[in-house]
């Protein structure tokens, strides 16, 4: 099988991570090896130190970018889950990639309002509160993709429901077959 990434993007809370790891595990069901970049892992492993100034979100997003390019370069299915806030950068990571194969950016639509909402760890409340500077969504800015693979909105979409349209856009592009029955 051809390696491909599937890049999640959206706001803090959207629901990226979620999707992800239930798509992941069917992915492999099917076949698929797959790997996980997951925005806040990378953070403290791959770009620890990086703080959140553009150049240093910038930063982080292009070695996702590079990691996941070489990931799908050797087969892999790569989930990428990362806010990764700027248009310019995301084609960029869209470039490395598809040297190897395709990338599929899915935009994980969910209003600030709801993020805040379902947020556990306190944090849109702080930046909402001027504690946290440089908040995507909120002092900070997030640039919708101008035209995504797929545009999920998870204030419509519970979490399986959006894996089903993931997987399904997946096979539509010929990148997984269809579930197998058991």
């Amino acid at each position: 099988m051809s390696g491909f990434t599937l890049w999640f993007t959206g706001l803090s809370g959207a629901g990226k991570t979620t999707i992800a790891e239930i798509v992941g595990p069917e992915l492999e069901r099917r076949g698929h090896i797959v790997e996980y970049l997951d925005g806040d892992v990378v953070r403290t492993h791959l770009s620890k130190g990086l703080g959140f100034s553009k150049e240093d979100r910038d930063t982080n997003i292009e070695r996702i970018g590079w990691v996941a390019s070489r990931l799908t370069r050797h087969g892999a299915a790569v989930l990428v889950s990362a806010i990764s806030p700027y248009e310019e950068t995301r084609r960029k990571a869209r470039g490395m990639v598809e040297e190897h194969g395709r990338f599929v950016e899915v935009f994980v639509a969910t209003s600030v309002e709801e993020c805040a909402r379902r947020d556990v760890k306190g944090l849109y409340e702080k930046a909402f509160a001027g504690e946290i500077k440089e908040f995507t969504g909120v002092s900070d800015p997030y640039e919708e993709p101008r035209d995504p693979e797929l545009r999920i909105d998870t204030e419509e979409h519970p979490p399986e429901e959006s894996a089903r349209i993931v997987l399904d856009k997946l096979e539509q592009l010929g990148l997984t077959r269809a579930e197998v029955a058991a």
